[in-house]
Order: C-alpha cells, then structure tokens, then sequence
C-alpha cells in the first residue's frame, strides 16, 4: 500500500497539468522524486531514469542531451491511446526519477552511477525506463534488472541498426558497439536469450557474426521484415521471446528507425523502420509479455529536424506505457490516488 503522503504542492500540480512548456521539464509532465525513500513511498509502476553519457560514442556524440530533449521538447500529445481505448495515467503510476550523476570522461564511475539508479528502481519492483545517452548505458542498466530477476531469467530483445556485439572498439571495452557482449560475458543476459531486431548495414564484420552465432543469438534482419512483413514477424518476435525467458527487457536504439525519422543519431545507418511499424511492434511486445525494464539510446538532438527524433522516442515509450496500462486495466487495477 502506498503511503498517503503523495500530494504535490499545488502549484507544482497546477504547472504539470498545463501545456507542456510550462513548469519544469519532467519525462511527460510527470512528478518528480529523487530520493530512494520516496519511490518506497509512491510505490509507482514505473520510474523514468535518465543517463546523460555519451563518451563511449564512436562517431558523433551529443546524446548525453537526449534525457533533456526528451523531458524539455517532445510535445506533449495527451495521455489517451486511441487505439486502446485507455487513459494511461488512471491505470499505470509514473514518475520521474531523475538522472544518474555520471562524471564526464569517466565510465568506471558513470558505469557505477546508473547501475545503482536503476538498481534503486528494479530492486523495489518498480519498472525502470532509461532514456539515454549513448547504448554502452545498457550494459549496467540491464545488469542491474538481471540482478533483481536473476541472471538468466531475463530475454533482451534489442531494437538496433547494429549488433553492439564487438569485443574491443580502438581499445575501449565499454564503447557504445560493445554493450551486448559485456551482457552476454557476465552471465547477467546470456546469448541464447537475445534477440536483435533491426540489423542492417555494414557492420559487425564476420569475426563478429561468427561469435554471435557460436553464442545462440537469435536475429531478425531488416532484410526479412522487408520480404515478409511486420504484421507476419511480430507473433515469431513475441513467441521467440516467451519461450526464452518470462521477462523482458526492451532496449532501441533510435536509429533502428530510417534516418528519415531519426536523424538525431549518431551512427545513422538508412533503410530502418518507419515508425508506423515500430511504434506498433512495441506496443504488441509489451501487451503480450511481461516486460521489467525498457530504455530508448542515442538520441543526439544537435542533429534533430522539427525535434522528429525527439517526439518519436517518446512516442516508443508512450507506446509501451499505453500497453502497460491496458493491461493493468484489464486485471481491474487503477494507479495509486
């Protein structure tokens, strides 16, 4: 039970349900906590992190910008899923929880700084959503769920124009094209339970193909959704999933979507996902399975039109939101008063 004391002062409520350019910049106009002691306190659903690093980027950097952008400029497009009939926040309760402190130029305690904010979420069962900064985030966000849910019993299905699955990049370990590896050698996400959505281009080389095939990772290229279709491999995505692991951890990288929707990224690879099929494959994963973390990566907004990236980020999350609380809504649960 959720303690009583949730009431925000109301001038502080009256600024977050006006327009979204007023009042403070918080991810969809949502209350913000800080302190571990009051998620015991609200006891949300889903807590929003952010982690603003971007030094293990390979070409050109600026999403450490992305938690800003996607709190300050994404436009707020109203809380009601037309397609599932739900008013979100009656059934889903979400907060902001601020940003991991990470330290420019220093990845060990930047590593450490967002593995311990989102460890603060999951371990009280609380989903965390991380939005980024570059994808070397994943490595301790992801850590940190497998940690609450048991190493193994987590699946990763990965949203990407690349594998991430390199050993070493110009002598960096935790470079933004490594994380996936780093989760696979751990033990914390084995290689068996991912599934990488998206892949397409030039890169990894074969070296790298081979040792995701010797670790039993499981791939849907673009090359496939093209031949046959989104609506025909969403159901092969979500069985492929179940039958791997009861839990599910979403991580995208924006630019599986075509640059033509997501410029703001900073290793833009063409011929991705419009996001009329994206935005739909996400919410049908999170409605049929049981999803306990979910981050969005390498938004780099110097480099957004119209702020397009930005909004359609967002909307990936709105996306998952908007499912979480269809289902809520269906076991008869309402977000705490």
């Amino acid at each position: 039970m959720a303690d009583a004391n949730r009431e925000l002062p109301p001038h502080l409520k009256a600024q977050l349900n006006a327009q979204s350019y007023v009042g403070p910049a918080t991810f969809g106009m949502r209350p913000m906590l800080s302190e571990p002691e009051q998620l015991d306190s609200w006891q949300p659903d889903v807590a929003v992190v952010g982690a603003p690093w971007d030094d293990s980027t390979t070409n050109r950097p600026g999403a450490r910008f992305g938690p800003r952008a996607l709190r300050a400029s994404a436009y707020d497009p109203g809380t009601y899923h037309l397609d599932l009939g739900v008013e979100i926040f009656d059934h889903l309760d979400v907060v902001d929880y601020g940003d991991a402190v990470t330290s420019h130029g220093m990845w060990e305690l930047s590593k450490a700084a967002i593995h311990e904010r989102v460890s603060q979420v999951a371990s009280r069962g609380i989903v965390p959503f991380i939005i980024g900064g570059d994808h070397s985030i994943t490595w301790p966000a992801a850590t940190a769920v497998a940690e609450h849910h048991g190493f193994g019993n987590v699946v990763m299905i990965h949203f990407d124009a690349h594998a991430d699955t390199a050993n070493i990049l110009e002598g960096n370990l935790a470079s933004h094209g490594t994380p996936m590896r780093r989760l696979i050698e751990s033990g914390a996400i084995p290689g068996p339970n991912f599934l990488q959505v998206g892949l397409r281009g030039y890169w990894p080389g074969e070296e790298d193909q081979k040792w995701m095939r010797d670790n039993g990772l499981k791939h849907f290229m673009m090359q496939e959704f093209w031949e046959r279709g989104v609506k025909e491999m969403i159901p092969e995505i979500i069985a492929a999933a179940k039958a791997r692991a009861s839990k599910v951890y979403i991580s995208i990288d924006i630019d599986v979507l075509d640059p033509g929707f997501a410029p703001a990224t900073g290793t833009p690879e063409p011929g991705g996902f419009a996001p009329i099929d994206l935005l739909r494959i996400v919410r049908q994963i999170v409605l049929e399975t049981d999803v306990v973390g979910f981050d969005v990566m390498e938004v780099a907004p110097a480099y957004d039109h119209a702020d397009i990236t930005v909004n359609n980020a967002h909307r990936l999350i709105w996306e998952a939101f908007g499912a979480m609380a269809a289902k809520k809504r269906a076991a008869g649960l309402t977000a705490n008063p």
